[in-house]
């Protein structure tokens, strides 16, 4: 192991002591024979469900497509992986020649921190009249399903990952009166999303139906 990696390993394992369980680091060797054993490092692998030997990430594929003096760090910024709510940062190491040759990421799963805004929010809130309609204008059908899927997890005010069976049913429901059923093959994304069945997911419809 070299100077450098020894260094960033030991950092990896220092920065997820730090910030605890929900804080995954990773380390991507690009020099590797083969990509698809890019990861050689991973601390807290549990927030992505990742280990060491898998994979790259779109991130990894995304650098391997510029030229490296196009190439930027990209700081604090969401992402979403099996439904949690993940605050990211890449960094990205390069060698004497300014090449890039390796990915050092850090991963926090923030869900629970969302959850936890949501509980004190609706503690706090105080009754004041307000609308959460829509004021976008999409050019496609696919598009107009994103904003009221996004709309619905919102209302919840949860992750999907952390939705009880009644927030997924209230989720389906506001879909169902903001017409996103009208919409051709909506329902396969609907249920993919939410991560039930459409069996599953209809059947929340008729619970609508008969109350």
């Amino acid at each position: 192991m070299d100077l450098k990696m020894d260094f960033l390993t030991r950092l990896s394992h220092a920065l997820a002591k730090q910030f605890g369980n929900n804080c995954e680091i990773v380390i991507h060797d690009l020099n590797k024979a083969s990509l698809d054993t890019s990861i050689v490092a991973i601390e807290n692998g549990h927030v992505s469900n990742r280990s060491v030997g898998d994979g790259p990430s779109m991130v990894v594929l995304d650098t391997l497509s510029k030229s490296p003096e196009d190439v930027e760090d990209q700081l604090s910024y969401l992402t979403e992986v099996d439904g949690k709510m993940i605050k990211s940062s890449t960094v990205y190491i390069r060698d004497e020649d300014g090449n890039i040759s390796g990915i050092f990421g850090i991963n926090y799963d923030i869900s629970p921190m969302v959850v936890f805004q949501k509980e004190l929010m609706d503690f706090t809130n105080v009754d004041t009249p307000q609308t959460e309609e829509s004021t976008h204008i999409h050019h496609d059908v696919n598009s107009l399903l994103d904003d009221l899927i996004k709309r619905a997890v919102k209302m919840i005010g949860r992750p999907v990952a952390y939705m009880a069976r009644e927030d997924k049913i209230k989720a389906i429901q506001f879909l169902n009166e903001h017409g996103a059923f009208l919409i051709t093959k909506s329902g396969d994304k609907i249920s993919g999303y939410f991560g039930i069945s459409k069996y599953t997911m209809y059947s929340y419809l008729d619970k609508e139906k008969t109350e």
